[in-house]
């Protein structure tokens, strides 16, 4: 139990609801533009607040930029990150490093990712900040036909963390 309940947090940094699960609020967004090779035009980083409870999972799903996570407060939260190649990587984000968890991770530009809270979890709050910035056009949320075509080995993971 901690002294601070997930509503609590949700309340204070005014989290809502997001399209891939949990909630979360944007805090910041950097006046500075990149030129994208693309042709478009970024700003420079995004960071949001995130928090997951306990039941809830955030699908999986994709974007055009690295994705540098945070931890901050609650129990410990898992993000499944599953290479171009097929391998998975289980990040334990957390601050009891003597139980192989750790304050921060990144995940891989184009790399499918989901997380969820770790076993006996309440609640996770950590934030995310991507670089170049995020826009919902580079987004894509993944199709779980799509994704147990692409990585059968894992069929039972992506089973539990699409919708």
């Amino acid at each position: 139990m901690h002294p601070y309940p997930a509503a609590y947090w949700i309340d204070r940094l005014q989290l809502t609801s997001h399209v891939e699960g949990g909630a979360f609020s944007e805090y910041y967004r950097s006046s500075l533009l990149l030129d994208i090779p693309d042709g478009t035009r970024r700003h420079s980083s995004t960071g949001i607040y995130f928090l997951l409870q306990k039941g809830q999972f955030s699908a999986f799903h994709r974007i055009a930029s690295d994705e540098l996570w945070h931890f901050y407060y609650g129990d410990p939260l898992e993000v499944f990150e599953l290479d171009q190649d097929g391998s998975l990587r289980i990040h334990r984000l957390g601050n009891q490093p003597q139980l192989d968890q750790q304050f921060h991770c990144v995940i891989k530009a184009g790399n499918w990712f989901a997380s969820a809270p770790a076993a006996g979890s309440e609640y996770s709050l950590c934030g995310c900040t991507v670089s170049p910035g995020f826009e919902y056009a580079d987004f894509e949320l993944a199709e779980r036909s799509i994704l147990l075509n692409e990585f059968p080995q894992h069929s039972q993971l992506i089973r539990s963390l699409t919708r």
